[in-house]
């Protein structure tokens, strides 16, 4: 998932031997990060779509970055309290038949 958010962020390369404990401090879109979500959907642990999406904002916390310039707790805390809703099956196949080029 981390790989995911840090792709998302459209970082330029770096080289992995040379730059350690790269601090990323980009923004991200919300429908980024649901995109991710239904990416790893069957991997999470998590019984609805809303709580994979909760899960990859974790990631987003941990790798550094801003989602649509709010801090990534408050989005988790604004979907538990339903203040966000996910629906849960919303273009699916589409972003499927999208990410494999049908």
């Amino acid at each position: 998932a981390a790989a995911l958010v840090i792709k998302a962020l459209k970082e330029p390369e770096r080289d992995r031997k040379k730059v350690k404990n790269i601090k990323h401090n980009g923004n991200i879109s919300f429908d980024d990060v649901t995109e991710i979500a239904r990416i790893m959907r069957p991997r999470s642990i998590a019984k609805e779509l809303s709580g994979t999406v909760r899960e990859i904002l974790g990631t987003c916390v941990s790798v550094g970055c801003t989602v649509d310039g709010k801090d990534p707790k408050d989005l988790q805390q604004e979907i538990q309290e339903g203040e966000i809703e996910i629906p849960e099956n919303q273009g699916t196949m589409e972003f499927f038949f999208l990410l494999m080029g049908i």
